[in-house]
């Protein structure tokens, strides 16, 4: 075990960073295969995207499919402010069988590079990366057979939690700009997204101690960035909002989670800024921060899990 003078940044319970430059994750280091959920019988398989960088994914199909009837598309970004978690993790793999099996829809779950060895920007730019990938399948020729044949790419979605959801808001803003061919982005799915500012918002602690943590993680993961007020970790700051490359969105926010009322101020943003779109807000009483993915079975998470499936599947076409 390391002393506390071989530290050089301390995130317990999280990770730490020891003077040497080895990194120390605490937590998210388990994985399970792909399988056949046996409580859902939802089939899961990982596949390779990007063979130079690394990047891959695992692919979610429901039990019953019909290549007649074109199932939602989620492309999906998971937390751990970009330093720990897999998408291999069994708190994603439960999660994601779960709302496969409750929504009926497809998701590329993105193994996306991970801080501080692959600092920010890469986690954005693998991200991007993987969502070409599935864009690539909208002809039907894609390499591989479960989105050719079942994903309906005029119903796709980004998705994700805490540090994932500020990655899926960043891809939208980049649907806003760059062309996706054969794939229409339909909306976005914010779990209790990771945004942050110098500014207190709503009814955040207004003492540097405590707004310490929030502040350090994005500087530590993106060391390159302008700051706390970057757009990619402050939406308030960026004067391109407006251009969100979505219809819809929706917000998800625990009580006494920290970032809760980033998200109250993201929502209350997009209905300002000219947007146009819908945004929808749910708030989950007497939880905290990603309770759903540690008790997956209790009733805030379930009904979690049917919110987000049922904003997939608003006015869904075919």
């Amino acid at each position: 075990m390391a002393s506390t003078e071989e530290i050089l940044h301390d995130f317990s319970p999280f990770f730490r960073v020891l003077k040497c430059g080895q990194v120390e994750r605490l937590v998210g280091n388990n994985t399970v295969p792909a399988s056949v959920d046996p409580a859902t019988g939802v089939r899961s398989k990982d596949v390779k995207i990007n063979a130079e960088s690394g990047v891959s994914a695992r692919l979610y199909l429901p039990k019953s499919v019909d290549t007649d009837h074109k199932l939602p598309l989620l492309v999906y970004f998971h937390g751990g402010g970009f330093v720990i978690e897999t998408a291999f993790s069994p708190l994603y793999h439960t999660y994601l069988n779960n709302l496969v099996a409750e929504a009926n829809i497809i998701v590329v779950s993105v193994d996306y590079r991970r801080a501080p060895e692959h600092p920010l920007p890469t986690a954005y730019e693998d991200s991007w990366d993987a969502i070409l990938w599935a864009a690539s399948h909208s002809s039907g020729n894609g390499q591989e057979p479960w989105l050719n044949e079942y994903a309906n790419f005029r119903s796709v979605f980004f998705g994700g939690d805490s540090a994932g959801g500020n990655i899926a808001h960043n891809m939208a803003m980049l649907a806003g700009s760059e062309k996706l061919d054969g794939m229409i982005v339909e909306g976005i799915v914010l779990v209790h997204a990771y945004f942050w500012g110098k500014e207190p918002v709503g009814g955040e602690p207004v003492d540097q101690e405590s707004r310490a943590f929030n502040e350090n993680l994005w500087l530590y993961a993106n060391p390159g960035s302008s700051g706390i007020d970057d757009p990619l970790v402050n939406p308030g700051s960026d004067p391109k909002i407006s251009n969100l490359g979505c219809k819809r969105v929706i917000v998800l926010v625990a009580e006494k989670d920290s970032l809760k009322h980033r998200g109250v101020y993201y929502k209350e943003l997009l209905e300002e800024s000219g947007w146009g779109g819908k945004v929808k807000f749910v708030e989950s009483k007497d939880e905290d921060h990603v309770f759903h993915l540690f008790t997956p079975t209790s009733y805030n998470a379930v009904s979690l899990v049917k919110s987000v499936a049922s904003f997939m599947n608003e006015g869904k076409t075919e």
